[in-house]
């Protein structure tokens, strides 16, 4: 009963800035990771960004290397929502992206969730 909607992907060209956003429904007991992975043609899936131990008070933030500086990424739990801040945005940021959340939902194991999905093209 865990839903994840992401909005925000567009076209845009190099240098500009696009602001992903993901929004989970359903019942969650606790937020373990909540983050976005991005895949582009022909590549393979790549964690962009993520919060981890979000539910704790040592949470923290992971960047990959090739966004790090540009991107930010940040959440709120009661809000059952997270962002991506693009920043001087680059062609080769250009793929699919994907919100997911890790997180306990009635249960004692906890379990991903993965979002639609969202285009985003960087391109002049």
């Amino acid at each position: 009963q865990v839903q994840l909607v992401e909005s925000g992907g567009g076209l845009v060209q190099p240098g500009g800035s696009l602001r992903l956003s993901c929004a989970a429904s359903g019942s969650i007991v606790s937020f373990k990771v909540m983050g976005w992975y991005r895949q582009a043609a022909g590549k393979e899936r790549e964690l962009v960004a993520q919060i981890t131990r979000a539910d704790a008070t040592d949470a923290s933030t992971d960047y990959a290397g090739s966004v790090k500086g540009r991107f930010t990424i940040s959440g709120d739990n009661a809000k059952k929502t997270w962002y991506l801040e693009m920043n001087n945005l680059e062609p080769d940021d250009t793929a699919v992206y994907y919100c997911y959340l890790d997180a306990l939902s009635g249960g004692v194991s906890v379990k991903r969730y993965w979002g639609q999905g969202t285009q985003v093209t960087v391109s002049s």
